[in-house]
């Protein structure tokens, strides 16, 4: 497993050094500042490299950036509406870019409207650590009563819609306010930033776009992007819903092991496969990661490693960011998984052997919670996770036998 680290660019408070001193191998990086469906420049794909390349004392990092996080996708491609066909003429155009400039990993989602989605960026855990997390109540209180979705309290159990209303009214306006933010909060330096009226101009359009439909603009798009990416001898990965079940009357369609399978199936081609994230497909518990790793492997380019704790056990419910152990996912079988995946790749003489991986998100810890970096991605709390990580694939490739016994 190649250990990167995610970065986002000049603006992000956990630098370059940062990455250095947790000794991390590679660099997950995007254009976040470039809008949404247009091509990447060369030009500005060689300035994000020299970036990484440098310490802040303008010796070489020796870093690379290996992994794109993300390409986006397009709400035009993803509805197929306005100037879809012309983004994705210009995904394939930056596919070229970025091959051109030595980078293979492409990394994208198809969540319609809103990337990943949480109703408090910073949660106090009883330690003190803070985390973000998924409060169903809260949530539908956004929902119902600030967003005011028409039907929207159809969407949520009686029991669950009372307490919204009750919760809705507690609140201040600073506290709907906070809540609003959070939930269409954006990467830093994003082009785009929605309001509540983008929001609901996008639920509009949304209305008459089934979950089979939005599948087969999936499957649209990468008949028309795959094709490239093989040819380019690239891998793009496609990154699971966040939370994996609908939301705002969304559909959702990259959420379990049977999405999975249907997309891969339709466009069968190895340049097309997965971004497996043990954080998102673990909200529900019906996923199962390391059988997953085991039946998906061929196709898994990229690995996000992180662990939700879940409060409710049905499908859709309230979930928190716990640390990189100490969730509901067994890391250690995920991780043994991954590996037997690669022992096969060496096997077969595959060149991408290695399947980068990142300790995804983290909790704030230490001067973590001074810092106020990314949401998600504190530089302690990542390192203290990598380090876990670490340590299991040193553990689970040591040739000493018995151990454990």
């Amino acid at each position: 497993m190649r250990q990167t680290w995610r970065w986002f660019g000049p603006k992000d408070l956990v630098s370059v050094d940062d990455m250095m001193q947790a000794g991390v191998e590679g660099v997950v990086s995007a254009l976040h500042h470039l809008p949404t469906g247009a091509v990447w420049a060369r030009e500005e794909v060689d300035k994000r490299q020299a970036e990484i390349g440098r310490m802040r004392d303008g010796s070489p990092s020796g870093l690379k950036w290996e992994v794109v996080e993300s390409l986006p996708v397009s709400e035009d491609i993803k509805k197929q509406k306005g100037s879809w066909r012309d983004h994705i003429a210009n995904y394939k155009t930056s596919l070229k870019v970025l091959r051109d400039a030595g980078i293979e990993v492409i990394c994208y989602n198809f969540m319609p409207v809103l990337d990943w989605t949480r109703t408090d960026l910073a949660w106090r855990l009883p330690n003190g650590a803070t985390c973000m997390r998924f409060d169903l109540t809260d949530f539908a209180a956004f929902d119902i009563h600030i967003l005011a979705r028409p039907g929207a309290a159809e969407d949520y159990p009686a029991d669950v819609v009372a307490d919204a209303a009750r919760r809705f009214v507690a609140m201040d306006d600073a506290a709907r306010q906070a809540l609003a933010r959070n939930v269409v909060f954006g990467l830093p330096g994003a082009a785009e930033h929605f309001t509540l009226e983008d929001v609901r101009g996008h639920l509009a359009e949304y209305a008459a776009i089934s979950e089979d439909q939005l599948r087969t603009h999936l499957i649209d798009f990468l008949s028309e992007v795959a094709p490239v990416a093989q040819d380019l001898g690239l891998r793009l990965c496609c990154h699971p819903d966040d939370p994996p079940f609908s939301l705002l009357g969304l559909p959702r369609v990259m959420s379990t092991e049977a999405d999975y399978r249907k997309v891969m199936a339709a466009v069968d081609l190895p340049a097309s496969g997965i971004t497996l994230c043990t954080g998102s497909l673990g909200v529900r518990p019906d996923n199962d990661l390391p059988g997953m790793m085991d039946r998906l492997g061929d196709r898994v380019h990229f690995l996000h490693l992180r662990n939700v704790r879940r409060e409710t056990d049905g499908l859709m419910g309230s979930f928190y960011e716990a640390e990189h152990l100490g969730g509901g996912t067994d890391m250690v079988a995920m991780i043994a998984a991954v590996l037997r995946e690669e022992a096969r790749r060496r096997k077969a003489g595959r060149a991408d052997r290695n399947i980068p991986m990142r300790p995804d998100h983290g909790q704030d810890i230490l001067d973590d919670l001074g810092r106020k970096a990314q949401p998600g991605y504190p530089a302690i709390g990542r390192l203290k996770g990598l380090a876990e990580l670490r340590g299991i694939m040193t553990a689970l490739e040591h040739p000493v036998e018995g151990i454990g016994a």
